[in-house]
């Protein structure tokens, strides 16, 4: 953010505790001292009133970066992401464009309990005009967020509270990573793991697992939600013959029922196996610690599932 805002003047933040307290997650520290009140702006926890003066601001040819402290308040914002964000290009016959990045926390992070513990990926990947970025590597999400930042339109940037801490190498040099594109982050031949967000870290995790087992896991991190890049996942599914997903969503509906409708059109005669999905509880997230661990996927799960697409005894 900070060098999308030296690069262009028009670039601010605006959010809850974004400004004099650093960010709720300190992923604005400093912003304030460097660009002043009028480019990093407190906002009053009014989620529905913020996000309307910032698709208003984007309409006039600024570019606002909006931070929810959690996606779980921003369900208040979506009459102003869904209703006129992700349509005043077509309403307007392309006079109007609205170039604004929505970005926060999304998903779990530990015993918040049901109303803290939700992840809305499915949700805004459902509205044409709008692009569903999610991820929380160091190096993709800095090069995607600046491009998102840069986008004509509406973007929807998913992070998650529980990977703020994260370590990872990233350049100093300016690079930027195209939005659409998927990533694979480990190779392999007899199974192909699509998964996003924290997720991956589940994904990465069963990967290693396998392998010591002599499996050998193909991992592509989705990165962007929408658009979906499918021509990396069925070349995949096309070599490893193997799908499982494993995703964060409620399983109704979800990213990875998108993704198996795709694939079972596009790849069916390649699968050797039915695609599974690894999704969370069909239930809300509850405070104990016992059902948080069983409401969400895990390596476990996904090593079993995973044996039971290749038709390994257990």
């Amino acid at each position: 953010m900070e060098e999308e805002m030296r690069l262009d003047k028009n670039v601010f933040l605006m959010g809850e505790e974004v400004a004099q307290y650093n960010g709720a997650y300190k992923v604005s520290q400093g912003m304030l001292d460097e660009f002043g009140p009028k480019r990093v702006i407190d906002t009053p926890i009014s989620e529905l009133g913020f996000a309307a003066i910032g698709v208003g601001a984007a309409m006039n040819n600024t570019r606002p970066v909006v931070e929810f402290m959690t996606w779980n308040f921003a369900e208040l914002a979506i009459d102003q992401i869904v209703n006129h964000a992700a349509k005043i290009r077509s309403m307007s016959g392309g006079q109007f464009s609205c170039p604004i990045v929505f970005r926060g926390p999304n998903g779990s992070a530990g015993q918040l309990a049901a109303q803290h513990s939700q992840a809305f990926e499915n949700w805004f990947a459902n509205v044409p005009g709008l692009k569903v970025i999610s991820t929380i590597d160091p190096y993709d999400s800095k090069g995607l967020l600046k491009s998102a930042i840069r986008d004509a339109d509406p973007v929807i940037f998913m992070e998650s509270e529980t990977s703020y801490g994260d370590m990872g190498e990233v350049p100093e040099e300016e690079y930027l990573i195209p939005i659409g594109k998927a990533a694979v982050k480990r190779e392999g031949s007899d199974v192909t793991i699509v998964s996003y967000n924290k997720m991956m870290k589940v994904a990465m995790a069963a990967a290693e697992e396998l392998a010591k087992e002599n499996i050998s896991a193909e991992v592509i991190d989705l990165r962007t939600i929408r658009p979906l890049d499918w021509e990396t996942i069925v070349e995949s599914v096309r070599k490893t013959n193997r799908l499982v997903i494993v995703e964060e969503q409620w399983p109704f509906g979800s990213v990875s029922s998108e993704i198996t409708y795709r694939v079972q059109k596009e790849a069916f005669d390649y699968l050797d196996a039915p695609i599974r999905r690894i999704t969370s509880a069909d239930t809300n997230m509850h405070y104990a610690p016992n059902l948080v661990a069983a409401h969400i996927p895990d390596a476990a799960r996904t090593v079993a599932i995973v044996k039971e697409v290749l038709y390994i005894q257990q």
